[in-house]
């Protein structure tokens, strides 16, 4: 019997969200992030790139697609902040917008649900 391959099938090395904006939304993930745009691709940009925010973390894209977002998301961002406070009055300030009234507790996780200017939820996670 032959053993599996267990090595990677590949690197993560980007995330693409699909919007039909590409720059308005690269525009406010590079200020959340404070990381620069990278690249655009096609004219109009079809592909906006941001810059990794580390040496060797997936670099976040934005994907131009015809249609809007309709449903909840199936993967989402999950950003580790210092004070949600500060961090929540920024996004805001930014564009985005906080989705419940409330936080969340679990497992010795707290965070704060948050969508993007065009509706794509991520969290802000703090005191973990």
């Amino acid at each position: 019997m032959r053993l599996p391959d267990r090595r990677p099938v590949g690197r993560l090395r980007w995330i693409q969200i699909d919007c039909p904006d590409p720059e308005r939304l690269a525009s406010f993930w590079a200020k959340v992030l404070d990381v620069a745009i990278e690249a655009r691709l096609g004219d109009p940009p079809q592909f906006v790139n941001l810059a990794s925010a580390e040496p060797g973390a997936p670099q976040v894209c934005f994907q131009r697609v015809p249609e809007a977002k309709i449903v909840k998301n199936r993967l989402h961002l999950d950003l580790h902040v210092a004070d949600v406070e500060v961090a929540c009055a920024r996004v805001e300030v930014l564009g985005g917008r906080r989705q419940d009234d409330h936080d969340f507790h679990e497992h010795g996780f707290s965070w704060r649900r948050m969508e993007d200017p065009e509706g794509n939820e991520f969290c802000l996670i703090y005191g973990a």
